[in-house]
């Protein structure tokens, strides 16, 4: 009887340990980070017209807030803490036709007021707090100038 109970632990315990692997994962919601979407940019073209941009002239970049909260950053010292991003598109939203072919999009972001221009596609740390993000975007036609008419680009600002 002994090597029948034996038999059966080990088979109990192979049971519940696939069953282990087979159940979903449990997520816990440790933190919160929101984004509120402020003013917008424009973009103004250079005097040769191959370049759209916040950056440019009479443009300006576009702005939001962001709060993060996150208990583990709390608690663990800065751990797992999010970070925030603003990638360029791949596309303007909407321009005349011809408006898209042979453009190149960057995007920069600077937080909290720095004057540092940090890459789009660079995520940065956050803390938790209040954090302001000034987002811009720069579209370069080569070869060509852009043909008239409206055009609308979007960058995404991410927290992850």
């Amino acid at each position: 009887m002994k090597r029948k109970r034996r038999g059966n632990s080990r088979a109990l315990l192979t049971i519940a340990a696939l069953a282990g692997f087979c159940l979903p994962a449990q997520a816990a919601i440790v933190g919160t980070c929101t984004i509120m979407i402020g003013a917008s940019g424009t973009m103004k073209s250079n005097p040769s017209i191959n370049i759209f941009g916040s950056k440019q002239a009479g443009g300006s970049s576009a702005g939001a807030t962001i709060t993060a909260n996150s208990t583990l950053c709390s608690v663990l010292n800065l751990l797992d803490c999010y970070t925030v991003s603003a990638p360029a598109p791949a596309a303007f939203t909407s321009a005349p036709s011809g408006g898209d072919t042979n453009v190149t999009f960057a995007s920069v972001f600077r937080l909290d007021g720095s004057g540092v221009d940090i890459p789009g596609s660079s995520p940065q740390r956050v803390t938790n707090g209040t954090h302001t993000i000034q987002v811009d975007l720069t579209a370069t036609k080569s070869p060509g100038i852009f043909p008239a008419g409206n055009y609308q680009g979007m960058v995404t600002v991410r927290c992850e």
